[in-house]
């Protein structure tokens, strides 16, 4: 595919993802057009007014609810970067009806006008959450995934086509436990809800990187996974504030103790590649032979946070966040 003769639109552009990605974008793939579709006119501005801004860059109000709006945003456009959401578990838990708006059927609404604008290629974010979830925001990433891949369905012969990506915490981003961690050491203590809790971890420009690629090698129908490595909640704490105390308050509503990436029942569709892991869609119109490189998983696989081969060492944590 040619970056530079396409038209890039990402929905959620003004959060941490969005940032990132355009200024990766800018200074490396050189796109025809950016367009930043988002509903806050204060982000935007920020954004414009902080520096991220350039000749090919557009901002353009909108909300993923509203299907007309995105119509008229996706008019013209190549490739649709899918970041928007509503993420925060316990506002999703207390709204569920507005996060089923945002993610649920604001998903339906981006396969629709990408549909029908021609659109070539989507990729969906998604997050680990969406396997087995047991809250909200998780099951709503779960619709979004079903509805994305499904699109391929929906599109037929035409040219457009739907995959997602689905990772883990990263590092350091808005709602992430650093940000938290770094404001507590302050008063030497930090809060840990269970102890034996383990996460994926990778930094956003990772993310970025990964979600790039995964627009490149997409056939459509896939869930792209990447191998990344784990960490346990304790060694975070302690790498980021040895000297402070450490309060255990109990695991919250909607937790896990470990994330899962791949369940057992997905990994019988699914390949290993040498840097990730790539779910199939159980549909007609998919043919296997489109990753004839990857390696079928095991009977019983399952890829979670506790039971990794890769885990982050406490030096290359603090490198990591850039603290050494």
């Amino acid at each position: 595919m040619n970056w530079q003769q396409s038209v890039v639109l990402i929905t959620g552009g003004t959060g941490s993802f969005g940032k990132k990605c355009i200024d990766i974008l800018l200074k490396e793939y050189h796109p025809k057009k950016v367009i930043v579709f988002s509903r806050d006119e204060l982000k935007q501005h920020e954004m414009r007014a902080g520096g991220i801004d350039h000749p090919s860059m557009r901002y353009f109000l909108g909300d993923i609810r509203d299907r007309d709006r995105l119509r008229r945003a996706m008019h013209g456009v190549d490739i649709v970067i899918h970041a928007a959401a509503m993420k925060q578990v316990p506002a999703c838990e207390y709204n569920p009806s507005e996060a089923v708006l945002t993610n649920v059927s604001g998903a339906q609404n981006i396969v629709d006008a990408a549909i029908e604008c021609g659109v070539h290629r989507v990729l969906g974010l998604s997050t680990d959450k969406a396997v087995n979830p047991v809250n909200l925001y998780g099951a709503t990433k779960l619709c979004e995934e079903k509805l994305l891949v499904q699109g391929n369905s929906y599109a037929g012969s035409r040219d457009t086509r739907f995959s997602c990506t689905r990772y883990g915490n990263v590092l350091g981003s808005r709602g992430s436990v650093i940000p938290v961690f770094r404001q507590q050491r302050s008063s030497g203590r930090l809060t840990v809800t269970d102890p034996r809790m383990t996460r994926f971890w990778l930094t956003l420009e990772q993310g970025v990187r990964f979600v790039l690629r995964a627009i490149e090698e997409m056939h459509g129908g896939e869930l792209f996974i990447p191998r990344i490595p784990s960490m346990r909640i304790m060694d975070l704490a302690k790498a980021l504030a040895p000297e402070c105390k450490i309060e255990i308050t109990g695991i919250r509503p909607g937790e896990k103790l470990h994330e899962v990436m791949i369940s057992r029942d997905e990994a019988r569709h699914a390949a290993r590649t040498d840097d990730k892991y790539v779910v199939f869609p159980e549909y007609p119109w998919w043919t296997a032979d489109r990753w004839a490189d990857g390696k079928p998983l095991p009977d019983g696989f399952e890829y979670t946070s506790d039971a990794n081969d890769q885990w982050v060492t406490e030096d290359e944590l603090l490198r990591m966040v850039g603290e050494k």
